[in-house]
């Protein structure tokens, strides 16, 4: 239950074919999943400056902080690992990168997904192309490209991860009433959902999630009113008869997540309530059946659009029919008119289109899905009508 070795070193030759292509010397990958994907090494971003460099060769070599030493040695499938001393430090850390470059044979043409290290956290430093005395090659693309196919492997994971997203939602509405807030309810049924994981496959689970440790469903907020509001936070709120719930599922499994939202309604939903909702599935049905190899991503966004045009629900639109998933909880490529990439098998994608009425609330599934040579596999399986999802008053 993880990604092997071999695959680690898969990934870096393709990476490295890509190098060949575009006649460069070598990259640095400074976007955390970018570095997890091609050497198993997790770690949390802060302003230490932490960076993978492949060279066209096959070498590869880490950048990490004197903290993360021990850690990148243990974890990374590199041959170098160099580090400094603290950030920012007497000397900073770029001009640790720029030896590690040397030592590596990177010297000349250079690709990146950054020109330097991102300046988050209150981190600042130079710019690659200032440091080498010429600006990298955007790399990120062909990053994202590989990374939006999924191994076996992968959609094992992912399988595993929406067995217990399955868990953590049932719990969670179980345990769902008026008069308790989504706090209590939502620590409730993730901490069991946890702890029945853990028990099954404790001794393979391994989170590797700088957002979850482990099985996880909650409203983020969204209840009743605040349901309209697709991003909303967390703010305890309690539950009411009549609330519209839209809920949130995951669970990290080696890095990889799935993604499972269902809407629900506390007592007999109004008429509004269930038209709204039936025209909500009737939208997730169609994007559904529109996902096929060989189409471009925009194609599905179109088709749901027609469907909010036909029946005047532009009103209630908020945001595009989905995205892919993985290692983030959001990749690409997406589900928009904007998108023309090609589906290909292997890609998975979380399917959400919405519906939205402020004083009412929001209506939104989300299903996590694989595309086969054939069609998609649904990989959340959480019932999905109205009757299911109605909670008791």
């Amino acid at each position: 239950m993880r990604i092997t070795a071999g695959e680690f070193a898969a990934r870096r030759e393709r990476l490295v074919s890509t190098l060949e292509e575009r006649g460069l010397d070598g990259c640095v990958l400074f976007e955390t999943h970018y570095v997890t994907y091609y050497t198993g090494f997790s770690f949390i971003p802060t302003e230490r400056p932490i960076a993978f460099v492949l060279a066209r060769d096959g070498r590869g070599g880490m950048l990490v902080p004197r903290l993360e030493v021990e850690h990148a040695q243990a974890n990374a499938a590199v041959s170098e690992v160099v580090h400094y001393d603290e950030y920012p430090g007497e000397r900073h850390p770029m001009s640790a990168l720029v030896e590690l470059l040397g030592a590596l044979g990177v010297r000349e043409h250079l690709g990146a997904d950054h020109d330097g290290y991102p300046w988050v956290f209150g981190y600042r430093g130079q710019s690659l192309g200032a440091l080498t005395g010429r600006a990298p090659a955007p790399i990120a693309d062909a990053v994202e490209d590989q990374m939006a196919v999924k191994s076996h492997a992968e959609l094992a994971l992912l399988r595993e991860s929406c067995k217990w997203a399955n868990l953590a939602h049932t719990l969670l509405q179980r345990y769902t009433r008026p008069g308790l807030s989504e706090t209590e309810v939502e620590t409730r049924a993730s901490t069991e959902a946890t702890h029945a994981m853990l028990d099954a496959i404790g001794p393979l689970y391994r989170a590797q999630s700088p957002w979850f440790s482990g099985a996880v469903a909650g409203y983020r907020g969204q209840i009743g009113r605040n349901a309209a509001i697709p991003h909303a936070l967390p703010n305890n709120i309690v539950f009411q008869a009549g609330d519209i719930l839209v809920t949130g599922a995951t669970a990290p499994v080696w890095g990889y997540h799935s993604e499972l939202e269902r809407t629900m309604v506390i007592g007999p939903p109004s008429d509004e309530q269930e038209r709204l909702f039936d025209h909500m599935v009737a939208l997730q049905d169609l994007a559904i059946e529109s996902i096929r190899p060989g189409i471009p991503c925009a194609e599905v966004d179109l088709r749901v659009r027609a469907y909010y045009e036909e029946h005047e629900l532009w009103d209630h639109w908020r945001h595009h029919v989905g995205h892919t998933i993985g290692l983030r909880y959001h990749e690409g490529p997406f589900l928009d008119l904007g998108d023309a990439t090609e589906i290909l098998p292997g890609m998975v994608f979380t399917v959400e289109p919405g519906l939205y009425a402020p004083g009412l609330g929001g209506f939104r599934h989300s299903d996590t899905v694989a595309v086969m040579d054939d069609g998609v596999e649904w990989l959340t399986y959480y019932p999905r009508d109205l009757e299911s999802l109605t909670l008791p008053a």
